[in-house]
């Protein structure tokens, strides 16, 4: 994926490796490139707010700041979103309703995350519809 091969090092190699464990996590989530290929996306769902906007989106999605590493895990359960109501359990990381950033993948508890991102496939896989930024 040209995405990833663009990467300078140590990033590349950090990505490549959660990319990995993502599709191997949920391999039902298709990957594509998302928002004009500044992150890799896997799964689509399809959003519509109150005020007529609507689009698609992924369900997770991993991307290379400048700063750090973002991987995005929507979803909500009983009214919370699945990624925020996770944060003491992830690591080293900032969390926000949906993103969860780091600065190094040694940095992020990889195996509380992969659980959020195959919990997120099930919301999807179940036809679940609460799936607010």
């Amino acid at each position: 994926m040209a995405y990833l091969a663009a990467l300078a090092e140590p990033r590349r190699a950090e990505l490549i490796s959660l990319d990995a464990a993502i599709r191997k996590a949920a391999p039902q989530l298709k990957r594509h490139m998302a928002y004009s290929g500044t992150m890799i996306g896997y799964g689509l769902y399809h959003y519509k707010y109150a005020s007529g906007r609507e689009g698609d989106c992924p369900v997770v999605a991993l991307s290379s700041r400048a700063q750090y590493i973002s991987l995005y895990v929507t979803g909500c359960r009983n009214g919370e979103h699945i990624a925020e109501a996770a944060k003491a359990r992830l690591g080293k990381v900032s969390v926000g309703k949906t993103c969860i950033r780091f600065k190094r993948l040694t940095d992020l508890n990889l195996e509380a995350a992969l659980e959020l991102v195959r919990e997120a496939s099930a919301l999807i896989n179940s036809g679940s519809t609460d799936f607010s930024l």
